[in-house]
């Protein structure tokens, strides 16, 4: 069998939705495996148990551990690799990558050690320049479920945006275009951050009115730092900000949102993320921008507190108690413009 023109590298649950909805629209997609379990699973029974329960895969769905397989004779690639494994394989796939190819990612998180966005490392690591990324309120099961929902897709390139909506567009799924790439980025990742908090929030039950204040203060800091970093304002009002806010501070069904949960339970971390057997981006991306505001001077009293209790024990009731005593200010950051 010929590589389809269109492949995925990562079979997670938002890799796997991805090629379900390129197949739902008709499309053969190859689905690039780490583990050949999974791989014969999805080949065999078109299921993908143990990220998207009782969901059946598309036939025109083609699995593989093989990476060259899937990368070569592929137009058009969606990358949706943790970001933790993310310049590891974008430097393995790039030995086999043409400068002609298109690299659409969904990776919504930061490299841990360089801060670097998931675009950048794959300018580094591959000749292809022509890059976007798909970013957005997109809950996996949700979508595998056919309800609507809608995504955002930026790129520089005209020719990126309309060749990845023309495999993911359908009426059950709406696509919108950006040119702003740093801020769909940075919007997909640092929302992780504030999910974690929307957890705590709801399992120590303190209302909407906490969840209105927790949304808002919190794009307000996604929207600082993410200026400082080159952003445009106005991004973080759309799609890959504020959509993606409100869905991952109010569902359920979010990583991020469920390690905030077990938080306020009182677990411990290490076997909160033992358990949840997924991958919650938060977690390193709190990290990441605690170190970029040392770094910048900004001024992030939720995420601060956030990372403090992610990462050095701080129990959420304190910190809470800490936020609420902070001196008033703006209520809109008149710096961003």
């Amino acid at each position: 069998m010929k590589n389809p023109s269109v492949a995925v590298l990562g079979a997670g649950n938002w890799g796997t939705t991805v090629a379900q909805l390129i197949a739902s629209n008709g499309r053969d997609v190859t689905l690039w495996c780490r583990s050949e379990a999974q791989q014969k699973e999805i080949a065999e029974k078109r299921t993908n148990e143990k990220y998207l329960k009782g969901v059946s895969l598309s036939p025109r769905i083609h699995s593989t551990c093989n990476l060259t397989q899937a990368v070569r004779g592929a137009a058009l690639l969606f990358f949706v690799i943790p970001s933790k494994a993310f310049r590891e394989v974008a430097r393995t796939a790039g030995d086999y990558l043409e400068p002609d190819q298109l690299i659409v990612h969904g990776t919504k998180g930061l490299e841990a050690k360089t801060h670097k966005r998931m675009s950048e490392i794959l300018l580094e690591e591959t000749c292809v320049r022509q890059i976007g990324v798909l970013s957005g309120p997109n809950i996996a099961p949700e979508i595998c479920e056919g309800k609507p929902a809608g995504t955002v897709i930026a790129s520089k390139f005209p020719r990126v945006i309309e060749r990845a909506t023309e495999v993911l567009l359908s009426d059950r799924f709406r696509v919108y275009s950006n040119e702003d790439v740093t801020g769909v980025e940075l919007g997909g990742a640092l929302k992780n951050i504030v999910a974690l908090a929307a957890g705590m929030a709801a399992e120590m039950k303190l209302g909407e009115n906490s969840k209105a204040l927790l949304v808002t203060r919190g794009l307000s800091e996604i929207a600082r730092l993410g200026v400082a970093l080159g952003a445009r304002a106005f991004t973080f009002a759309g799609m890959a900000g504020l959509g993606d806010l409100l869905v991952t501070c109010s569902s359920p069904l979010s990583r991020n949102h469920q390690v905030g949960v077990r938080l306020a339970r009182g677990e411990k971390l290490p076997e909160i993320l033992e358990k949840l057997g997924m991958v919650a981006e938060g977690v390193n991306t709190s990290k990441a921008a605690h170190e970029i505001a040392a770094e910048r001077g900004l001024d992030l009293p939720l995420f601060e507190g956030i990372y403090r209790i992610v990462h050095k024990g701080l129990s959420p009731a304190k910190a809470l108690e800490e936020l609420m005593t902070l001196s008033s200010r703006h209520d809109v950051d008149r710096t961003l413009g």
